[in-house]
């Protein structure tokens, strides 16, 4: 089992590693990294709330300060939500791995490789987007610098702080290189506790669903031949102990979706609600500022990166739908007419069971699917609309 989490899980295993979150870390390990991410964090979030004494109620500057301020936050949530229940993470951690002792044939084996596969890669390109993603939102706050070389002006262009912020200096463009140090090297950090808390449910749900995908098999070939005697005058338990081991795993994918679920639904709810008002601040940050190019293409990567984030979480969410519900199509896809009567009764309960879908759900409020994603968007949109009439 610990070559699969080493290859492929590996991604996820890793950022859990650095993180702190990893279920069999050891004590001190992760006391001490959860220690570095937090401090980290503080000293991002002291500076931000220096910037909102300086508005002093100007409610321009407040919106503006209120965007990465609260993505701050949204990660300080991301880092807790795992250590909180880090109890229920290893619990989801300990059945992923009896689930792989499960498998009865190599078919099965076959389909649980084929959805691991697919966390790994999944989890490998949001790694490889969310890592330089804020390396380079702090970046480009070096072009002032970098084109006072290429095409010098008679004085020094404005700098740009790397994110709304007051370090209570006199002169920022005095200490800007101190400022973008820090800047850059705590975003390194504070990417790791996103990368480990959204790799890691991505690979949960992969795994349900891929246990989904176990039980369906089981269920479709259900009336196979093979291994049974004809001849036996009472073949009723052999059918009802096939029917009995699709329903284990049936009933073993409804227990870990739900565990997933009620171990991330209130710090989903909190994240929803965040990711909300960031994307309308952020859509009036840049309506504000179209005249400032530099401006307007850093703030428009970082509405980028919000809708990835939240349309990879609709995308997962949609497919642990989908496969919630793909049960009862199995089975009746399936030769269900060929087994014993008696036997076909046992499959009504589990047909009952499948017309109603497990959701990745925020607060049993928020459902993540594709339909919901569109609705925060609209949503999003309506704040904009809003807070650029007052403005």
């Amino acid at each position: 089992m610990e070559s699969v989490w080493n290859y492929y899980y590996s991604v996820t295993k890793r950022m859990l590693l650095l993180a702190g979150q990893w279920p069999y870390q050891r004590r001190k390990d992760k006391l001490l990294r959860v220690t570095v991410i937090t401090m980290s964090l503080i000293s991002f979030i002291i500076p931000q709330i220096g910037k909102f004494i300086l508005c002093d109620r100007d409610v321009q500057c407040i919106l503006v300060v209120t965007s990465p301020h609260l993505l701050t936050l949204m990660i300080l949530i991301k880092l807790y939500a795992c250590q909180f229940n880090s109890s229920k993470i290893k619990d989801l951690t300990d059945q992923l791995h009896n689930d792989w002792k499960n498998l009865e044939i190599p078919e099965e084996y076959e389909i649980m490789k084929t959805y691991a596969a697919k966390a790994r890669q999944f989890s490998l390109i949001y790694t490889l987007y969310y890592l330089p993603a804020p390396v380079l939102f702090v970046l480009i706050s070096l072009t002032p610098q970098i084109l006072d070389i290429v095409l010098p002006l008679n004085e020094s262009r404005p700098i740009i702080l790397p994110h709304e912020s007051h370090y209570f200096v006199r002169d920022d463009a005095e200490y800007f290189i101190y400022i973008f140090f820090h800047s850059l090297v705590v975003v390194m950090i504070i990417s790791i506790a996103v990368l480990a808390h959204d790799c890691l449910i991505f690979t949960y749900i992969e795994h349900v669903c891929s246990v989904f995908a176990i039980a369906g098999f089981r269920f479709e070939n259900l009336a196979c031949n093979e291994n049974i005697d004809m001849s036996n005058n009472n073949p009723d338990h052999i059918y009802n102990k096939k029917i009995a081991l699709s329903i284990d795993a049936h009933w073993r994918a409804l227990q870990f979706a739900e565990l997933l679920a009620d171990t991330f639904s209130i710090s989903f709810i909190i994240q929803i609600l965040m990711n909300t008002i960031v994307m309308s601040v952020t859509l009036l940050k840049i309506a504000t500022q179209l005249d400032d190019i530099t401006e307007a293409v850093r703030y428009g990567l970082l509405i980028i990166a919000q809708l990835i984030h939240l349309f990879c979480f609709s995308l997962q969410g949609q497919k642990l739908l989908d496969h919630s519900l793909q049960i009862r199509d199995k089975i009746y896809n399936g030769s269900w007419y060929k087994i014993p009567v008696k036997s076909q009764r046992m499959l009504i309960q589990v047909m009952r069971k499948s017309l109603q879908p497990n959701f990745l759900t925020a607060g049993k409020i928020y459902i993540f699917s594709l339909k919901s994603f569109t609705t925060v968007l609209q949503t999003s949109m309506s704040y904009f609309t809003v807070l650029a009439s007052i403005d």
